[in-house]
């Protein structure tokens, strides 16, 4: 007897959910899509047990006939596509047909739905992958479906979930997600003693910000606005011989970039608060993750992240969507396109925003985490870490001290999910994503001023949204509770900031145009230049800003091949390892555009001859040594532009000035000129900040004069 047998269909069906069931949250995500691929303006979600117990949704979709619900639990079965041609034009977020199937191959369901033109509605009800029971019920129209008991015949599966509180946030997490994508839709998110999530329809996607995530954090957030059409890039086509008569070219089509990126001084330990979209589905996607990292190279420290809320829109025939058993992962049709308009349109929001970094929020300790933290941050995985508004300017410790070493972050998942697993004691408070009432603080939230516009983030030009790093005023609807009950004190509505009065109201961001005008009034400890203007005092980093403007005439310089060079009157020796003399030979050209001439003097030793302006003596040897030192942990692939920007960064942060160096008024007033004039005056090309601002609403406060 053969070997080869042909499995069976409930055998097949707990094989495939295996791919696609991967916990309580892998359902949600499923049976949510389709709810949206319905057409549901309202979407509830109710979760028991973390999920192993009850999954219930309800949707006020279009609803199914009884023959299609009937047959929706097939394998493979799916309204989305008729032949192989669809897949290349794929515009829903479910298409495959396989979540059905898998859930119900491994839970009980139960679904109730019924069609506008039907009177009565379908209950279909499932066991472990065989239908027990099909009959008439009365319903609205929409779908209804309850998942019962998951895994309950494959306990080998069951016993891998992690805790109820730590399966809870997993969910709580995607529907965030999927509410802060679909502004228009309602949402909400209950528990058997808890409304988690009550998440009203609303305008725009600025507002939702608001909503969900609060005033902190929008106020920190900055609009991204902008669209290029495909024919830049070309279309494929196909060959003359294979065109019929009436062969039409393709429409180009447009890619359109929009959300909000955080501000620099908003920083996260990792990745967990980048919500990328493509066409409404949430992906995770290297190549965009790659671009937004780009976007913030020598803004922010390598170590750290933005927040970032963005959307892609993009013609269905430009991305893939059937590459990963999750849908969680894309390919793009013009990858390095893609990357580099949003790479681009990214950075150039942030530049044009300029935002100066407020010393208050700098020298704040980081925000400790809450219980509901993680419904915002856990997007692949458990995350709570802790926002961090730059350790540099307010903290003795440096950079590099703030890094997390692998197991510094397994400890930290262990110890949160042992705090997740705290939570069920905690009956009197539950699950909340609201922080325990606080007394009220005067100007925590930014709002409009009655005589400010409150304008559409849809209906902004990209260049005005680019330019108005503040445009996340928005109403909020009395109906966005967080609470079960709308009138408690201690829910308030998502962002209401406990009544402050206007006069409390935090004046605008200020912005780092105005560097220019700023009048140094001296030195801190030779090392920090204190300069005022209308907008308040002013604390600069003489060495950091120094680089700034070094490193940006560097590349200037480079750019057009004319940096300008010292030559030495006698030759400096400087002794290196092989590793270093290796990678001599393969930079050396590029350090010969960039101003240093030298050559090997024998095995291990180099000899320079002249260096570019401003490095000499010890500084030169520095830098040397470091532009060759082999980093283990860096990339393998260098490319030319990266390492420009190292040299660059390199050369200017060994001739700029540096700290506990006495400088005269005119050497100040010089520094701040010319960082009035740099392309990003906000951050040296390591990422660290260059000025705080302590505005005279903060000062007349910290006096109690207002």
């Amino acid at each position: 007897m053969g070997r080869i047998r042909v499995l069976s269909d409930q055998v097949a069906n707990q094989i495939a959910a295996g791919e696609v069931v991967e916990r309580p949250a892998s359902v949600v995500k499923e049976l949510l899509e389709n709810s949206m691929d319905a057409g549901a303006t309202r979407i509830r979600i109710e979760i028991e047990g973390g999920g192993r117990k009850l999954i219930r949704i309800v949707d006020n979709g279009h609803g199914m006939v009884r023959d299609d619900a009937m047959l929706a639990f097939e394998r493979h079965a799916t309204s989305k596509l008729r032949n192989a041609e669809d897949l290349n034009h794929i515009a829903t977020l479910g298409f495959r047909g396989e979540a059905l199937p898998s859930i119900a191959s491994v839970a009980r369901v139960e679904m109730d739905t019924r069609s506008e033109e039907d009177e009565v509605g379908t209950r279909i009800e499932i066991v472990g992958g065989n239908m027990t029971k099909v009959e008439d019920v009365g319903a609205p129209t929409g779908t209804t479906i309850a998942i019962r008991d998951l895994f309950f015949n494959v306990p080998a599966r069951k016993k891998f979930l992690k805790s109820e509180p730590t399966e809870l946030s997993h969910v709580a997490a995607l529907v965030t997600h999927y509410a802060l994508a679909h502004p228009e839709k309602h949402f909400e998110l209950h528990t058997a003693t808890n409304a988690l999530l009550v998440a009203p329809a609303v305008r725009d996607a600025s507002e939702r910000v608001f909503q969900i995530l609060g005033g902190d954090v929008s106020r920190d957030m900055i609009p991204v606005a902008a669209e290029i059409d495909f024919t830049r890039a070309g279309l494929p086509e196909p060959p003359p011989w294979r065109r019929e008569e009436d062969y039409v070219p393709p429409a180009p089509g447009f890619l359109r970039v929009s959300g909000f990126v955080s501000k620099p001084e908003l920083q996260k330990l990792n990745r967990g608060s980048i919500y990328v979209f493509v066409n409404g589905r949430q992906v995770r996607d290297r190549l965009i993750l790659h671009a937004l990292t780009e976007a913030y190279k020598n803004i922010l420290p390598p170590t750290s992240f933005p927040v970032v809320l963005l959307f892609l829109e993009m013609p269905a025939s430009e991305v893939d969507v059937n590459v990963h058993p999750a849908k969680t992962e894309v390919r793009f049709r013009q990858s390095s396109f893609v990357h580099d308009f949003v790479r681009d349109a990214v950075r150039n929001s942030v530049l044009k925003a300029r935002p100066a970094a407020s010393f208050l929020a700098a020298v704040a300790p980081p925000i400790t985490p809450r219980v509901g933290d993680n419904f915002l941050n856990a997007t692949e995985g458990f995350d709570l870490d802790p926002v961090v508004h730059g350790p540099g300017p307010g903290s003795d410790a440096p950079w590099s001290e703030h890094q997390i070493s692998e197991a510094e972050a397994q400890d930290r998942q262990h110890e949160l999910e042992r705090v997740s697993d705290r939570i069920d004691a905690q009956d009197a408070e539950g699950f909340s994503l609201t922080a325990k009432p606080t007394a009220p603080v005067a100007g925590r939230f930014t709002f409009p001023l009655e005589s400010d516009p409150v304008v559409p983030f849809n209906d902004r030009h990209p260049e005005q949204s680019a330019a108005e790093p503040t445009g996340l005023h928005s109403p909020l609807p009395p109906q966005a509770y967080l609470g079960s009950d709308p009138h408690s004190s201690t829910h308030l509505p998502i962002g209401t900031p406990n009544q402050a009065p206007a006069a409390e109201r935090i004046e605008d961001t200020a912005r780092l145009d105005g560097l220019g005008g700023l009048r140094p009034l001296g030195q801190l400890q030779n090392s920090f230049i204190l300069a005022v203007n209308e907008q308040g005092l002013w604390i600069i980093d003489q060495h950091v800003a120094h680089e700034r403007i070094l490193f940006e005439k560097v590349l200037r310089e480079r750019q057009v091949e004319k940096v300008q060079r010292q030559r030495l009157l006698m030759p400096l020796l400087i002794d290196l390892v092989p590793a270093q003399m290796a990678n001599f030979a393969q930079m050396a050209e590029e350090l010969s555009r960039n101003g240093f001439e030298a050559e090997p003097f024998g095995p291990r030793t180099l000899a320079v001859k002249a260096a570019p302006v401003g490095l000499e003596g010890k500084e030169l040897e520095l830098a040397l040594a470091e532009l060759l030192q082999t980093d283990d942990d860096a990339p393998q692939a260098d490319n030319m532009e990266e390492r420009r920007r190292r040299i660059a960064a390199s050369i200017a942060c060994h001739a700029a000035v540096k700290i506990n160096m006495p400088l005269e008024q005119s050497k100040m007033q010089w520094l701040l000129d010319e960082l009035g004039k740099t392309e990003n005056p906000m951050a040296c090309p390591h990422g660290r900040p260059i000025a705080l601002r302590y505005s005279h609403k903060e000062i007349q406060r910290a006096f109690q004069r207002i």
